[in-house]
Parts: structure tokens; C-alpha cells; sequence
């Protein structure tokens, strides 16, 4: 008899980079992420560029994608992994400048929290990286009093050309 498959989650994803091609290795991402097992893309917000956040280096460039996934957290969260690495991805120290880093936000309406992972992300109402994307995307998972909180935050739509 043949195992039935896993029902499709709506789990959300912030992409950002500030080392090299900061844009086309979280373009690049968007679609490595697209194309992932059992996995496919529902939304992607624009590209923002934002300040440094408790962290140092250039300027990041940052993204929320929504992907509908058969993966279950922990396996979204290990093929994450393994993209961060294909792009370079090195880890010397918290918050270190990086060549892309890639986070669940939300992985349907789960709650887990395990040493490897915590959803809802543990920092996503602090940062306007993450909320303004993420509202774009998806308005009623960020509401106004909550972007209000980040408004001091500097971020920059990217405009394509």
C-alpha cells in the first residue's frame, strides 16, 4: 500500500545577502527555493535594500518568498541549509556578513520550537527587513502597529529597470 502524501503547508521565507552580487544571489535563491522537492512558489516580494541589523558589512539585500511544501519543517529547514552552503555561506561568528541566509518565518500556523529551529522566527517582529517584505506578500500576517514598531528601520524597495 502506497504511503499517502503529506498535505501541503504554506510556510514563508526571508532571503538576504551582503556579501558579492548581494541581488542575483537572492534572486538566484528565490528560484533555488522554487525548485526544491515537494515544494512550490506562491508569492515573492520585491527586493529591498536595508542597513546592516545587528550585524556589520555592506548594505543587505533582502526577500520573503511563500512556498506551498510537502517537506516538513525540519526538511525545509535542511535543504535551506544546504542551499546557504552551495552559495557560500560561511558562519565565523553571529551576524557575520554573508553570501545568503535563508529563514523560515512561518511554517503553516506550527509552533516549534527545538534547538535547530523556532517558528514564527524568534526576531521577525524587530526587523523591517523582514516585516516589510513579508507584507507585501502576505498583509494579514503583519499588521500596522507592528510596522510601526520597525519604522525607524532603513529600507529601500528596489525598483527593477
Amino acid at each position: 500500500m502506497a504511503k499517502p502524501e503529506r498535505p501541503e503547508v504554506l510556510a514563508y521565507i526571508a532571503l538576504g545577502a551582503n556579501l558579492g552580487d548581494a541581488q542575483a544571489s537572492v534572486r538566484a535563491a528565490m528560484q533555488r527555493v522554487a525548485a526544491l522537492p515537494q515544494t512550490r512558489l506562491v508569492a515573492s516580494s520585491s527586493l529591498y535594500r536595508t542597513a546592516p541589523f545587528e550585524a556589520t558589512g555592506p548594505d543587505f539585500i533582502n526577500a520573503v518568498v511563500a512556498v506551498s511544501t510537502r517537506l516538513n519543517a525540519p526538511e525545509l529547514l535542511l535543504n535551506l541549509q544546504r542551499l546557504e552552503s552551495g552559495a557560500g555561506r560561511e558562519r565565523p561568528y553571529r551576524n557575520a556578513p554573508r553570501t545568503l541566509d535563508l529563514d523560515i518565518l512561518f511554517f503553516g500556523d506550527a509552533s516549534i520550537a527545538s534547538p535547530a529551529l523556532q517558528v514564527p522566527h524568534p526576531r521577525l517582529w524587530q526587523r523591517a527587513f523582514v516585516l516589510v517584505p513579508l507584507a507585501e506578500i502576505a498583509p494579514t500576517r503583519v499588521n500596522p502597529a507592528q510596522l510601526a514598531a520597525v519604522a525607524t528601520q532603513s529600507i529601500e524597495r528596489i525598483l527593477l529597470a
